[in-house]
């Protein structure tokens, strides 16, 4: 090969530039830079207030972002009336519906996009193996753990076909040991499907042991102050938190969520 010929780089499969976002007198998100290859796992950290899910609702299409900035997918800049439908987006709270059952529940997605409700049904039952909920398909939100809703919550969302995820905290309300378990099954999901995902968490731990690479926003104005590429072995497990290397990684982290909520503190008390 010609040394000199340089390396073609893959286009992003997501890319934000100088992305921002005011609310009258008050800039929430400004100029943020990220980029995602397809496949990758990111996951993104920062303060509370530090404008991460401003930023999730402008990805998804649910907030025009400020003019001078833009969100490209695939090399295209999107217009803000062109990105609903263009992602797959599960928010903080599963927000099943009491009234429909764990399997209708899970096609929701699919009858707004038309899909005939039968061939809906046979496509999500298919997955429910695989999401560790066969034999409750005729079961209602009520009678699930808070584990089993967020399962149903998430097949929904790998169910409207979009190859760009964003999970906004999906675990954030479970216990630790649930959490933990539902980590690793999602490592496991994410592995057999390849999707690109962009998942906002406050666990350091949990940023570490999903991501290709973890982003941290600083406080408000949100931006991203700091980003480390996460350089271990995958599959990953429990014990990998354990090891120096994730310790090292996790005090890097650390030592920048804190300075940026330090700086929150302070703007708060004045």
């Amino acid at each position: 090969m010609n040394a000199f010929v340089k390396e073609v780089q893959p286009i992003p499969h997501l890319k934000l530039v100088n992305l921002g976002k005011r609310f009258g007198p008050v800039v929430a998100v400004k100029g943020v830079e990220l980029s995602l290859q397809r496949g990758e796992f990111i996951t993104l950290i920062g303060p509370s207030g530090s404008g991460k899910s401003t930023l999730f609702n402008m990805i998804a299409g649910l907030l025009a972002p400020d003019a001078d900035g833009s969100i490209v997918i695939d090399g295209r800049t999107q217009g803000y009336g062109e990105l609903l439908g263009k992602v797959s987006f599960m928010p903080q709270r599963d927000l099943l519906l009491p009234w429909r059952t764990v399997l209708d529940n899970a096609i929701v997605a699919l009858e707004i996009e038309g899909v005939k409700r039968r061939e809906a049904r046979e496509r999500a039952r298919a997955l429910f193996p695989e999401f560790g909920l066969a034999g409750f398909e005729d079961k209602y939100p009520h009678e699930l753990s808070g584990g089993m809703r967020q399962r149903v919550a998430l097949m929904r969302t790998f169910l409207f076909e979009r190859d760009l995820i964003l999970l906004d905290e999906p675990f954030g309300a479970l216990d630790a040991l649930t959490r933990s378990m539902m980590q690793l099954w999602l490592l496991d999901i994410w592995a057999r499907h390849k999707r690109t995902v962009l998942f906002i968490t406050h666990d350091i731990d949990e940023a570490v042991l999903l991501g290709d690479k973890v982003a941290v926003m600083s406080t408000r104005p949100g931006s991203i102050k700091y980003s480390e590429t996460i350089n271990l072995p995958r599959p990953r497990d429990a014990a990998l938190a354990t090891t120096s290397e994730f310790g090292d990684i996790k005090r890097r982290l650390l030592e920048v969520v804190e300075e940026e909520s330090l700086k929150t503190f302070d703007t708060e008390r004045l």
